[in-house]
């Protein structure tokens, strides 16, 4: 077999945002090195096989002789060599047919479940500055590109920006973001250009040397800003220079922290968040409908949808499709802080939230308090522990079951358990198709398909979220 093709046409997308080229040989998946062209459905290309597997092969883009109808002009610079936002060279209609076709695909060929006329992909009132959360690699790992290796200047080689794809030790320097409203950029660019005058060193993720390591910008649309940073070193004086110099240049900031964090990765979790000024934390607001906006309180650590404003479409979706009138108990799955449970909280009799991560639940009583909400509680602990005969015996079988679970779904007992309660009525909110559609498959021993949404929660990327309504079998 050769292992260049020429002048191929991409008939497709597939899984984690691949492009698929149908031979006789079977099925080729390809992708696009950081730097190099990058292809769309109906381009005709000329591929390199890289990968051979039994029944597909893997190859890379080496030329674009002719663009297909669904491209679309990127708007970044960066496009092609950043991670993010790798369909802006689809058109957006485009981005959605293609989400909406692989939920189709993943429930049919996964799940096996008959299914209703899939709706269109719900498409993002924002196509860019979506994201209310965005963080940001400090690192001594500069990525170069082609040109500056060739010209053999010497280059600062300390950075603040993303990794590079499949490169966890170099980062590319972002001049603008178009992911994340202002402040975002100014404060990016402010924390490298203090770095670089005051001679900070920057933290190297092969020699686990270096100061500065990251900085978490968060936003709100109540226009409050957190901003917290991370560093691998204890230095007080060089800590405080930048701190003071964020908190003097930008007023917008309202919670600035840090986090003095020595392991060998930059996860943050485990670590202790020091708040330096300001409050710790930021206030979101939701309107629910009922004529009292929900606030959410969101620290450091908080999980919140990144995309706020797609996230209330999600969670109109989910509450309608739940069809509470106001007698119902409701289990609130994987509730993480809380805001399905509280969206819903107002139209239910009682929301029971249950959620693996202790710190999360704390978020979610908070958040109930500070909304005056007294018809939830929230329990921490494993679902497939927690979610047993003996809490429906303490609490009462649910009516209804909401559940939102991680990338990995539902664990099997977890889903077994859920056909135990019997509610008659589930809604499912996923992140990823393809094991809700596995958990899907189990439910349709006693569950029936009765509406699917896909819905847009990350332009210009391929990921997807999809909502499933199932109604019990009479």
């Amino acid at each position: 077999m050769a292992n260049r093709l020429q002048a191929v046409r991409i008939d497709d997308v597939a899984a984690e945002g691949k492009c698929l080229i149908r031979t006789e040989e079977g099925v080729i998946f390809v992708e696009s090195r950081s730097g190099g062209p990058v292809a769309a459905p109906g381009d005709v290309v000329d591929i390199r096989i890289v990968n051979r597997k039994k029944q597909y092969r893997e190859a890379v883009v080496e030329k674009i002789h002719s663009f297909g109808p669904s491209r679309a002009e990127p708007f970044c610079p960066h496009f092609g060599t950043c991670g993010g936002c790798k369909w802006q060279h689809i058109r957006y209609d485009e981005q959605l047919r293609f989400k909406g076709q692989q939920a189709v695909d993943h429930l049919t060929r996964i799940g096996k479940v008959q299914l209703p006329t899939v709706l269109p992909t719900l498409p993002s009132q924002q196509t860019t500055y979506y994201r209310n959360k965005l963080e940001f690699t400090t690192a001594e790992g500069r990525w170069m590109t082609d040109e500056e290796v060739r010209s053999g200047i010497k280059m600062d080689k300390r950075a603040v920006g993303f990794h590079i794809p499949k490169r966890f030790d170099k980062i590319l320097p972002i001049a603008h973001c178009y992911l994340q409203p202002d402040p975002s950029n100014a404060i990016r660019l402010a924390v490298g250009e203090y770095a670089f005058r005051n001679g900070l060193t920057m933290y190297n993720l092969n020699t686990h040397v270096g100061f500065l390591r990251t900085i978490i910008i968060r936003t709100a649309s109540t226009g409050q800003v957190m901003v917290t940073v991370q560093v691998a070193e204890d230095r007080p004086a060089e800590l405080a220079g930048l701190l003071d110099m964020l908190k003097a240049s930008f007023p917008q900031i309202t919670s600035l922290n840090y986090i003095l964090n020595r392991k060998l990765n930059d996860s943050y979790q485990d670590q202790d968040v020091i708040s330096y000024w300001g409050k710790p934390y930021i206030e979101e607001q939701m309107d629910d409908e009922s004529g009292q906006p929900l606030t959410f309180r969101v620290g450091p650590k908080s999980f919140y949808q990144t995309n706020a404003g797609q996230a209330f479409e999600l969670y109109k979706i989910t509450r309608d499709w739940a069809g509470l009138t106001g007698s119902e108990r409701v289990y609130d799955l994987y509730t993480g802080t809380g805001t399905i449970a509280l969206f819903v909280a107002r139209r239910a009799k009682q929301v029971i939230g249950i959620e693996y991560v202790v710190s999360a639940v704390e978020d979610a009583k908070m958040n109930a308090a500070v909304n005056g909400i007294q018809n939830t509680e929230f329990l921490a602990g494993d679902m497939a522990a927690l979610l047993t005969p003996d809490l429906f015996q303490k609490y009462g079988k649910p009516d209804v079951v909401i559940t939102d679970p991680p990338r990995a779904g539902m664990d099997e007992a977890v889903t077994r358990n859920l056909l135990l309660a019997a509610p008659r009525r589930i809604v499912y909110v996923s992140c990823n198709t393809a094991t809700q559609a596995r958990d899907l498959a189990i439910l349709d021993e006693l569950y029936e398909v009765k509406a699917v949404q896909p819905v847009d929660m990350f332009p210009h990327t391929h990921h997807v979220e999809n909502v499933v309504k199932l109604e019990k079998r009479s």
